[in-house]
């Protein structure tokens, strides 16, 4: 990683870091999305995912997708969504991730913080989001807050009827969730919040993961790091994410790219054999 002048200045990595959870669809970005993107490439971050909130919006996010070689998308219906969107059939978000540049299902899950959808109908959507995950072997990016009990029974039961491949996104909470989810095969992706002055315990959570099963993301344009914290963020703020997480690891932050885009790859399989038709 190439040093920097201070520390408001946005870290710059050699080594390609990949941000495995945006919403680049989102008005916030606007007119300034062109410029948005040259801004990752040049503090390193070689591809993004724009993750889907809504089905019904799903044209704009796979036109982002469509409109940059280096960005793929996922589809499905966020907790909060789950009651105002359609709900969708497994065979209709099936159909809908057939398109070349869907990578992954989702953001899907249990959100009991602000429960803007009833939870039996949050739960009916995760569960549709599953099936959809193991039919075509797509990643489920599971979105989850204060619903870790729920969760667990949830993607266990799942599991044992037969494996798909997953991660928990934006990870906030508590190690028993991520030694669950390790165990049964889920990746756990870390945002800005592990740059926060009171994210000590989740820092202990990032310290203590299996080094093959770490993502790092922004979830922008929330939660931007520290120093950026209270402002809109972007995929280059990956790379303030990536330091944290190497330095609570004790590793390099060439490192700790170098092994996240490998885990990357891994986990979402239809995104590695995109990435390696692009640099051929």
């Amino acid at each position: 990683m190439a040093g920097m002048t201070n520390k408001h200045e946005t870290p710059v990595f050699d080594t390609p870091l990949i941000d495995s959870h945006c919403h680049l669809d989102f008005p916030d970005f606007g007119d300034e999305l062109d410029e948005v993107v040259a801004r990752a490439g040049r503090a390193g971050i070689s591809h993004m995912v724009t993750i889907s909130t809504h089905v019904t919006k799903f044209p704009q996010v796979k036109a982002v997708a469509e409109r940059f070689d280096n960005i793929y998308c996922t589809v499905g219906i966020h907790p909060h969504q789950a009651a105002t969107e359609p709900e969708i059939s497994v065979d209709e978000l099936t159909d809908m991730a057939s398109h070349p540049k869907v990578v992954g299902i989702g953001e899907t899950g249990l959100d009991f913080f602000y429960e803007h959808s009833p939870r039996d109908i949050q739960e009916r959507q995760f569960r549709t989001h599953i099936d959809v995950a193991r039919n075509t072997g797509l990643p489920l990016i599971v979105h989850t807050r204060d619903a870790d009990t729920d969760t667990i029974r949830i993607l266990e039961e799942e599991y044992a009827k037969g494996a798909f491949p997953g991660l928990i996104h934006c990870f906030s909470a508590s190690q028993e969730l991520a030694d669950r989810m390790v165990a049964i095969g889920m990746y756990i992706s870390f945002s800005g919040i592990v740059t926060f002055k009171k994210a000590d315990e989740l820092r202990d959570v990032v310290a203590n993961v299996p080094e093959d099963r770490v993502l790092v993301e922004t979830d922008s344009p929330f939660l931007a790091p520290i120093p950026r914290r209270g402002k809109r963020n972007e995929p280059a703020f990956t790379a303030f994410t990536a330091a944290k997480v190497a330095e609570v690891r004790g590793i390099t932050p060439s490192a700790l790219a170098g092994l996240t885009t490998a885990n990357f790859k891994r986990l979402f399989t239809k995104a590695a054999g995109l990435m390696d038709q692009t640099s051929e």
